[in-house]
């Protein structure tokens, strides 16, 4: 997906390219297979995206440097650079 309507964007140093104005929650999504792993725990268990609008805090992720980010609200932008728990491990 190149055309203009399309955003590319990178996901723990893989470049993926999705709709326009999707979320990164979504975008992580799409680029794990459906598997959206964005956080750990304390004690090390797995977390991802839970309600989709900002209140679980669950959906945490590294946004252009800038950690605890709610992917669930940041629409992808171009060349955006985002770490995840499953990254960062």
């Amino acid at each position: 997906m190149t055309d203009a309507a399309s955003v590319t964007l990178t996901i723990d140093a893989r470049a993926i390219a999705v709709p326009a104005g999707v979320t990164v929650a979504a975008a992580i999504a799409l680029a794990c297979n459906g598997v959206a792993l964005t956080r750990r725990a304390v004690g090390g268990a797995a977390r991802a995206p839970l309600c989709g609008m900002g209140v679980c805090h669950e959906c945490r992720v590294t946004i252009d440097g800038r950690a605890h980010q709610l992917s669930c609200q940041t629409l992808c932008a171009p060349g955006m650079q985002v770490v995840t728990a499953g990254g960062a491990a």
